[in-house]
């Protein structure tokens, strides 16, 4: 079995501004393993979120190659990338961006909707989602009811809903205070190691960075393991 979860090979990114050309990715190399819990450190700006959308399959780089396990997905048409994100990648954004109409167990379901997964099976694991996350009495809930952290708790279940082999999560606590962000990180990396999870996680806070298995900084568009 390959260990491998996620490659990254010589990825660039540029964007054009005028007639200026501003390189954000120079040629990034990243190897991510299954179980892995990896931090992505930077300074604002330079580039840790578009690093993580080319990774998810939510942006094409400008040039490099990207390997979900073994799948070259930067060659693959985008039916098939679709159903790579929707099977093999899960999402958690500095906001929750729950769905306000929908109570906690909808907004988990969604995802197990969508791929088409029977209702007997996506009442069973949205529930067990929620209540690994300490959401036991908060299925029934409205985003609107729940506090910040628990909103992140439930968007942390969203991402895991279907199951997938890589989390990919940008600044997942920046929006909280530092009380709630210790409870929500450690919450997110208890699930990760317990469901073999590969994660990245963008974050500008070092102590969150501490927890990880290994730290890669992004700078100068290029990635410096510490």
């Amino acid at each position: 079995m390959n260990d491998v979860v996620l490659k990254l090979k010589g990825i660039t990114k540029s964007f054009h501004q005028g007639d200026k050309t501003l390189d954000i990715l120079r040629g990034v190399d990243l190897e991510l393993k299954r179980g892995e819990v990896v931090s992505l450190v930077g300074a604002s700006g330079t580039g840790k979120s578009t690093l993580l959308q080319i990774a998810g399959l939510l942006d094409h780089p400008t040039s490099g190659e990207i390997f979900i396990g073994d799948v070259a997905a930067h060659t693959a048409p985008d039916d098939q990338r679709t159903a790579l994100r929707l099977g093999e990648l899960g999402f958690v954004y500095q906001f929750h961006h729950l769905l306000p109409d929908f109570t906690a167990f909808e907004n988990v379901a969604m995802p197990m909707m969508v791929d088409g997964v029977p209702k007997k099976i996506i009442k069973k694991l949205a529930s067990e989602r929620l209540m690994e996350l300490g959401l036991t009495e908060r299925l029934d809930h409205y985003p609107s009811q729940l506090s910040g952290g628990e909103q992140q708790r439930v968007a942390i279940a969203r991402a895991i809903a279907n199951e997938p082999s890589i989390l990919l999560a940008d600044e997942p606590t920046g929006n909280l205070d530092e009380a709630t962000s210790k409870r929500v990180m450690d919450k997110l990396l208890e699930t990760v190691r317990r469901t073999g999870l590969a994660a990245i996680v963008a974050t500008h806070d070092r102590s969150i960075a501490e927890k990880m298995d290994r730290t890669l900084t992004l700078s100068e568009g290029r990635l410096i393991e510490s």
